[in-house]
């Protein structure tokens, strides 16, 4: 027990998990308490599970960094539970809050200027004098709220891995390294948030996500801006050329399969060499881009453990959240330093 009777965060090798959904209360007095400690705690959001910490204490921001083996130059994304936090920490312009009105709780992240009362530390921003924020749902605002801080909260897996849209996955991943899990079933999205930046009359897209880019542009009035992220300034996360990968390599957009290969295609239409195939999965056999999304990082983990030395990826459109599935796609399978 500490001073105030919260119980000591158990060992790195024991994480535990506990049940957010048949022990929601708990569940929130167990991450509350962690997170008093400066501890990071994994929990679920709509997009994928996050490795949560303290947005304005420097040694828990450095506890997510030190756990995922993340670059300090890539900022993170302090979550918040409602407008009045957001509006403590972010400078909303009128186009900013109109899609945050729209769209929070959900998975868009707004790239705002730092308030001058803003508490959030600058490793969380990696000493940009901008900020990352995004109120999501479910059990992570609950949490948030529990909390009454801000939770930098980048996902919950090592730097550069397929990020983790189950509580299984993130045991796997960090098991031995954090504290807590929450477990709050599947991630509905299973992509990381959209994140976009107002600049001017100009409104960029920095990372396709979750949220449909076209559902922003009717919104705002106005198209969403993209540009090549190469060699650009890391303004956001998700912007790093190789991201989000397995261990095997990926061939994309893949018209046939070899033998011995792991396929993923889409639509469900077979490619030729697939009986040669270790593993078959379909990312939506309807043609679903909802479906494809939450499937995405499970399958591209499935894949990997199969033990295939590649994974065919079969086509998938670039529309709607094809956009998204295709950036996350195409990082992974971008060469690796």
């Amino acid at each position: 027990m500490t001073k105030d009777g919260a119980t000591q965060a158990q060992p790195a090798d024991r994480a535990e998990i506990v049940d957010a959904i048949a022990t929601p209360e708990a569940a929130l007095q167990r991450a509350v308490a962690v997170l008093a400690e400066g501890l990071p705690v994994a929990i679920p959001t709509e997009t994928v599970y996050g490795l949560a910490a303290d947005a304005t204490r420097a040694e828990a921001i450095a506890r997510i960094y030190e756990v995922k083996g993340r670059p300090r130059f890539n900022p993170l994304i302090s979550h918040v539970s409602d407008m009045e936090m957001a509006a403590e920490h972010g400078v909303f312009d009128p186009l900013s809050r109109a899609l945050a009105e729209a769209f929070w709780p959900g998975p868009l992240t707004l790239i705002l200027p730092r308030s001058a009362g803003s508490t959030v530390h600058d490793l969380a921003t990696a000493g940009l004098p901008s900020l990352g924020l995004r109120m999501p749902d479910g059990v992570a605002r609950q949490v948030i709220a529990a909390f009454g801080r801000p939770l930098a909260a980048p996902s919950a897996n090592r730097s550069g891995g397929v990020s983790p849209t189950r509580a299984a996955h993130v045991a796997a991943d960090l098991g031995e390294r954090i504290a807590l899990i929450l477990d709050g079933g599947p991630s509905m999205v299973g992509l990381e948030s959209t994140i976009v930046k107002v600049e001017g009359d100009r409104l960029r897209l920095l990372r396709p996500g979750g949220l449909d880019a076209a559902q922003i542009e009717a919104v705002a009035g106005r198209p969403l801006l993209r540009s090549s992220t190469a060699g650009a300034t890391i303004e956001a996360p998700g912007m790093l050329a190789s991201h989000y990968a397995p261990d095997a390599a990926l061939r994309l957009d893949a018209r046939d399969v070899a033998a011995g290969e792991a396929l993923i295609r889409f639509g469900g239409a077979a490619l030729p060499g697939e009986d040669t195939a270790r593993l078959v999965l379909d990312l939506s056999p309807s043609g679903d881009l909802r479906e494809a999304a939450a499937n995405l990082f499970a399958f591209l983990k499935q894949a990997d453990a199969s033990g295939a030395p590649r994974i065919a990826i079969g086509p998938v459109p670039s529309t709607g959240l094809g956009e998204a599935i295709r950036d996350r796609l195409e990082r992974a399978a971008a060469p690796r330093s």
